[in-house]
């Protein structure tokens, strides 16, 4: 029995070595459509290719592509774990041709396949073709030989494949394989084909014409394939089996679900476990591919799909949480074919772990209120609306849980009470944010939230993809279009530009159609905290509600934002290493050309402290140490210890960014609360510099720094100016500190010569000033001189030698420099109780046009700014002391 990674590896050599590229698996994430939740056909992640927008990988491709169908209008998850077939996450075998080969050799390659090399017998093979597609009629009686009995026409769309409303579209033929009259059922086309017995295994899409806006289709200039095969269907015929749950992958995981539970898989329980395997799966998958639980859009999903299983496994009596101890069967059974899975394991164990714990409190609570409830019901009987959601709201138990826990005991559920009460929740919480005093212009936002609900984020791990425009703002109205050279903002379903917030700045970057919109994207904010608008400018078209447009961020400017984010993480972990754990960020900037951040912190950084921090950070980036997210719950992420960035509004789950080495035990260097996009490795951030530390506040310092190119840069700029130093004095850049110094030395000693030239110079100049005339005045001797020139700080020194010469009298000196005049008088001791040196000071400064003066009795200085008046300043003095 070939198992089904054998089938896998055989169906992607088979067409490799017919010179098709073998194109991994996409993400389950489709960037590139913005009308599909998950990736749900092989076809989904060619589509640019077939529609021309991209250039394909090559002219012929084939690829085993995950795909989920669980939300929209491709939604199998009811039906999972009850039929034979249905599937949230399942594999689609494909090969395509992008114009390079047509009907006749994608009939051959699948006959050969299916008969040649895997050996199915040919008379269990039967295909239909479009009813006018005479062509794919012949060719499968030419290639297969099959009798016209087994060739059947389908008239209706079936057998027609169209990519939407309008462009690339053409007939289908579509393989069904006859599981045996034992099994119920008849033939495609006839009035028992929804039997078991004929299954369709592979589907030949023959992409042929494009179809108009009018409805008319003209023939494509280069017909391209497009086949599908889900290698779950083709598997269980392989292995022999009608049922895909009975193939060896299923199989695996059932007996890890029986093992665990000590529940037989047979009988009353098989849905439960079939459930709990095919949801593994699923959930598996998308938390490897970057989806995370949440209340909202493809989080939504993953966390319903998640509660299914959870909810499976409470009915087979788990008393502790299952999901994630099944994880290492499902990476044994598929980690090889996608590495993804081997990869995210760890991730997915904690997540599952997590969400499980959670919702088993939720669960048992809500059946226990539900029995309450319902306890005197019978069955046929109706739950009111208003109770369903009060569980709902009141104790987070989800409206579907309500309705499938009833089901059993056939008691309905009042879905119009249900939804009229959430209606006047919604009408509640929009009358309290009326008047919670937020401005009149955010409340077009709010409209439009309530109307449209939140924009999906997706640029966590994509910088490019589509969305769907679902509002225009200008000039704080809606409009329905814009043309070239207005600006106006954008909302889209889904994006991958980041909203400023928590510090970080929002993206930049182009808006784009084939059809030639093309408009620039100054800005990106985030008003309510979950819409991201784009502020765009019309470069060229025009942009409508309704469009599906092109969303490119500037990778380069974000790949900036990412190393500086990342590094101030860092940073902020190795300052409360460094100077303690009252350290506390009080706001940041992480801009594409530096990152600034305040932080709690009494005095000044000294050049050790920010040396020492430099040194850390760069530490942690050599490491180059993979960044991790999680999701949590906030308490829960602040109980493990991750810090809560100031700025950022939590909800009921938060993303846990860890990063750096491993420093006690299990935690990471780094480990906070964040919304905002990072590096996947800290070795990214290239390079981490200090270039400032001030103050803000009282308490409050600042840091600002640069990473990656922009530090270097900035080294570069100073390695320059210090050569260009270097070389001024000409000296070696390593002996520059050392001349410096000497030479600061030398500057020293030359003005303390020049000061005390001036000095001597002032006091031996002669006449208007020369040199101290001592005098007397009334029986007290008087020294009084103007010196030109002399530093003012000189003339206390001069004065205290003019006192030691009086011995008992009084000293004045006017200093004058540049026009202004400084102006001081001293008083020996014994003369204080009669003369007051700042009364003294203040009669010359009114000569020398000034006011004021002060000091003390034995001591007073003032200025004014009229120099001329030198000696009358003086004359004051002597006045006084004639008095």
């Amino acid at each position: 029995m070939q198992s089904t990674n054998d089938i896998r590896r055989s169906f992607l050599d088979y067409f490799g070595g017919m010179d098709h590229a073998v194109v991994l698996s996409a993400p389950l994430v489709p960037y590139n459509d913005p009308t599909l939740m998950f990736v749900n056909a092989g076809m989904v992640p060619f589509k640019n290719a077939f529609t021309g927008l991209e250039t394909p990988p090559a002219p012929r491709a084939t690829s085993s592509q995950k795909c989920v169908r669980a939300g929209g209008k491709h939604n199998d998850l009811d039906n999972v774990g009850y039929t034979a077939r249905h599937h949230t996450f399942f594999e689609m075998l494909g090969n395509f041709s992008f114009g390079d080969y047509f009907k006749e050799q994608a009939i051959e390659n699948a006959w050969n396949l299916l008969t040649k090399e895997w050996g199915l017998p040919a008379d269990k093979l039967t295909a239909t073709v479009y009813h006018t597609d005479d062509e794919a009629f012949d060719l499968w009686r030419k290639i297969a030989g099959l009798p016209e009995e087994r060739i059947i026409r389908i008239a209706t769309n079936d057998n027609f494949w169209s990519m939407g409303d309008t462009g690339p579209c053409g007939p289908c033929s579509e393989i069904f394989y006859d599981h045996g009259e034992h099994i119920p059922g008849g033939p495609p086309g006839s009035p028992d084909e929804d039997g078991d017995r004929f299954i369709e295994i592979w589907n030949l899409v023959f992409m042929q014409f494009d179809q108009g806006a009018d409805g008319e289709r003209s023939p494509l200039p280069k017909p391209s394939i497009d086949t599908g095969m889900g290698l779950e269907r083709i598997a269980a015929v392989m292995q022999g089996v009608h049922d895909n749950y009975d193939t060896d992958t299923f199989k695996s995981l059932i007996a890890a679900s029986e093992s665990l539970t000590g529940v037989a898989a047979s009988g009353e329980h098989q849905a439960s476990h079939r459930v709990i395997a095919d949801h593994l799966r699923s959930t598996g998958f998308l938390l490897a591919d970057g989806v995370l639980p949440s209340n909202e859009g493809r989080g939504y999903v993953l966390r319903r799909i998640m509660r299914r299983a959870m909810r499976h496994a409470h009915i087979l009596g788990a008393k502790q949480p299952l999901m994630h101890r099944l994880v290492p069967e499902l990476v044994a059974e598929m980690g090889q074919a996608y590495p993804e899975l081997q990869r995210g394991q760890a991730l997915i164990e904690e997540v599952l772990e997590r969400e499980e714990t959670r919702f088993r409190q939720t669960l048992d609570k809500g059946l226990r209120l539900l029995d309450e409830a319902t306890g005197e019901m019978a069955e046929g009987d109706e739950l009111d609306g208003e109770t369903a959601f009060k569980l709902y709201d009141t104790f987070g138990f989800p409206y579907d849980l309500t309705e499938d826990a009833l089901r059993t005991r056939n008691i309905g559920v009042d879905r119009p009470g249900f939804d009229a009460a959430m209606e006047r929740q919604k009408a509640a919480a929009r009358a309290a944010w009326k008047g919670s005093g937020d401005t009149a212009s955010t409340e077009i936002w709010f409209d439009i939230a309530e109307r449209e609900g939140s924009t999906e984020f997706t640029g966590y791990t994509a910088t490019t993809g589509e969305g769907r425009v679902v509002a225009l703002v200008k000039d704080g109205a809606e409009v329905q279009s814009a043309g070239e050279g207005e600006t106006v903002t954008v909302l889209t379903n889904q994006t991958p530009f980041y909203g400023e917030s928590g510090g970080q700045s929002g993206d930049v970057g182009s808006i784009w159609t084939p059809e030639g919109l093309k408009a620039s994207v100054s800005d990106t904010s985030k008003p309510l905290g979950r819409l991201h608008t784009h502020q765009a400018t019309i470069d060229a078209g025009e942009i409508a509600v309704g469009d599906t447009v092109h969303l490119d961020v500037d990778a380069d400017r974000r790949d900036r934002i990412r190393a500086n984010h990342s590094a101030t993480h860092l940073m902020h972990a190795a300052l409360r290493n460094r100077l303690g754990e009252h350290v506390t960020q009080k706001g940041s900037l992480v801009a594409e050309d530096r990152l600034r951040f305040d932080f709690s912190h009494p005095k000044p950084m000294t050049a050790e402290d920010i040396a020492a921090i430099e040194a850390e950070v760069n530490a942690e980036i050599r490491a180059n140490d993979p960044v991790q997210t999680r999701l949590m719950s906030p308490d829960d992420a602040v109980e493990a210890g991750a810090l809560a960035l100031f700025g950022e509004k939590y909800g009921d789950e938060v993303r846990v960014l860890s990063m750096g080495r491993k420093t006690d035990g299990e935690r990471n260097f780094s480990v906070e609360l964040c919304g905002g996009t990072h590096v996947n490795a800290t070795g990214d951030i290239g390079v981490f510099r200090i270039v400032s530390e001030s103050a803000v506040s009282s308490g409050v310092r600042r840091i600002e720094a640069l990473t990656g190119e922009a530090a270097r840069n900035w080294l570069v700029d100073r390695e320059e100016a210090l050569k260009e130093v270097a070389g001024t004095l000409k000296t070696s850049p390593d002996e520059v500190a050392g001349r410096v110094a000497a030479l600061v030395d030398e500057r020293k000693s030359l003005e303390k010569e020049l000061a005390e030239a001036r000095r001597q110079l002032a006091l031996g100049a002669g006449g208007a000033g020369a040199g101290p005339a001592d005098e007397e005045i009334a029986g007290t001797k008087f020294s009084g001189q103007v010196l030109d020139g002399l530093n003012p700080k000189e003339l206390r020194g001069l004065l205290d030698e003019a006192k030691s010469r009086l011995g008992s009298g009084v000293a004045a000196a006017v200093a004058v420099n540049d026009g202004r005049a400084t102006f001081a008088v001293a008083v020996t001791d014994d003369l204080t109780g009669q003369f007051d040196a700042v009364a003294l000071v203040r009669a010359g400064v009114e000569a020398l046009g000034g006011k004021g003066g002060g000091g003390r009795a034995d001591m007073a200085q003032g200025g004014g700014p009229d120099g001329s008046k030198a000696e009358e300043a003086l004359a004051a003095v002597r006045a006084q002391l004639a008095a």
